[in-house]
């Protein structure tokens, strides 16, 4: 199927993809017999899952505007290249942590993937108070092998350099982060929205908080100006499909060269932000098992993270950067060691300002998560709100005289603990 693109629907998939190997060899050849249905709730793509007398797969489409919006906000197409190529690095660079993918058409906008089943999104299982026994494992570990191995840290510097300047392009999805996260929290932007007029007073400080503006847009700067590495862009627990045996991490359009600690501080202000939803979530009893095990995995995902980019460090540091030559090659363990501990207390403090920033947005800018969404009862949902922008504003402030994980999920409960706000 190429030509001029044109949006698929559940009428016109079999007809329009029913001589694509790629999905009557896993489905069946009769395309007439083959049962779609729109899944799609993201902000920005058509999602299918297609089923036949073989098996089932997924059909993702990008759309020219975000969906969340409507065409009144364009988008390029292309960003569903950028997806297909990070999704081919992700699964080389950390093997079975994202879908296979089957069939890329580049006019189309389209990919054909692996159906994930009976996965379901990682923040349904957290609303639901599923305590999943290995996703701090499997994302700590899917963290810290793509982030490593697709840096200078590891990387042919040939290899990197074109592979940034290929990613250099996907500059709307960046011009959406940049904006979304960094700054349109921070001012009356058009498309803002809060639970009102319960946080109104809360928002009016944050906006008028001269610490927080400069520290967001120093964070911004980063982002936008250290090409550490081939970011996911976008991952948070919305972007992860998950049982109990297996984590797959997904949708990584926004992927781009950026710092380390983007992605791990956007993955553990998810973490956290479903900390401080669940007394909103207590319909059928206490939360408090949940609350404990939201704040160990959050914990444990750091520990982790760390652990297995210090394993990479000390056993795959092949690229440019702290070459073994100078450290390991002259008997000095201890100069790559103090290397890496420099290294890693910088993404500790830049990944806390980044999960910082990202709670804001979520509770005060456009995209929100179904974390605080799906609370009914206005009052209670702004009261979890109101703290967790409380602790998302500590965080990102006090980012450099924070020490450690376990200082930081004190604080989180010690908020959650306090009256309303």
């Amino acid at each position: 199927m190429t030509g001029k693109f044109e949006a698929l629907s559940v009428e016109t998939l079999p007809k329009r993809l029913g001589a694509n190997e790629a999905l009557t060899e896993r489905i069946g050849k009769d395309a007439g017999q083959w049962k779609v249905r729109e899944v799609g709730d993201g902000n920005l793509n058509l999602v299918f899952i297609v089923e036949g007398d073989r098996g089932a797969a997924v059909v993702k489409q990008a759309l020219p505007y975000v969906r969340l919006v409507g065409d009144s906000w364009p988008l390029p197409l292309k960003r569903s290249f950028f997806e297909y190529h990070a999704l081919t690095r992700q699964e080389r660079r950390a093997p079975g942590s994202v879908p296979a993918i089957y069939h890329f058409d580049e006019d189309q906008a389209l990919i054909v993937m692996e159906y994930l089943s009976p996965h379901i999104i990682l923040r349904r299982a957290l609303i639901e108070g599923r305590e999943l026994p290995n996703i701090a494992r499997d994302i700590g570990l899917f963290m810290a092998r793509t982030l490593f191995r697709g840096s200078d840290l590891s990387m042919v510097t040939r290899e990197r350099k074109a592979d940034l300047a290929l990613f250099a392009d996907n500059v709307e999805l960046c011009d959406i982060t940049e904006n979304l996260v960094f700054s349109d929290p921070y001012f009356d932007a058009e498309m803002n929205r809060h639970t009102s007029p319960q946080l109104d007073g809360l928002v009016a400080e944050l906006r008028a908080d001269r610490d927080l503006k400069v520290e967001a847009q120093r964070l911004k700067h980063l982002f936008a100006a250290n090409a550490e590495t081939l970011l996911h862009g976008d991952l948070h627990s919305g972007s992860i499909m998950v049982i109990d045996t297996e984590t797959r991490m997904i949708d990584p359009e926004f992927a781009f060269y950026g710092p380390i600690a983007f992605d791990v501080g956007m993955l553990l202000a998810n973490f956290w932000m479903a900390f401080f939803s669940q007394r909103g979530h207590e319909e059928n009893g206490s939360r408090d098992s949940m609350r404990a095990y939201l704040l160990e995995v959050t914990a444990e995902t750091w520990a982790i993270f760390r652990a297995e980019f210090s394993h990479l460090w000390r056993t795959e540091r092949t690229g440019m950067l702290y070459q073994r030559s100078l450290f390991e090659d002259q008997g000095d363990v201890l100069g790559s060691e103090q290397a890496l501990d420099h290294m890693l207390s910088g993404i500790w403090t830049d990944l806390l300002g980044f999960a910082g920033i990202e709670v804001h947005r979520r509770i005060l800018g456009l995209a929100h998560n179904a974390d605080f969404e799906t609370i009914a009862d206005a009052d209670l949902r702004a009261n979890c709100e109101a703290k967790a922008l409380k602790f998302g504003r500590h965080i990102a402030v006090n980012r450099r005289q924070i020490h450690s994980i376990d200082e930081v999920n004190t604080l989180a409960a010690l908020i959650e603990q306090e009256n309303r706000i």
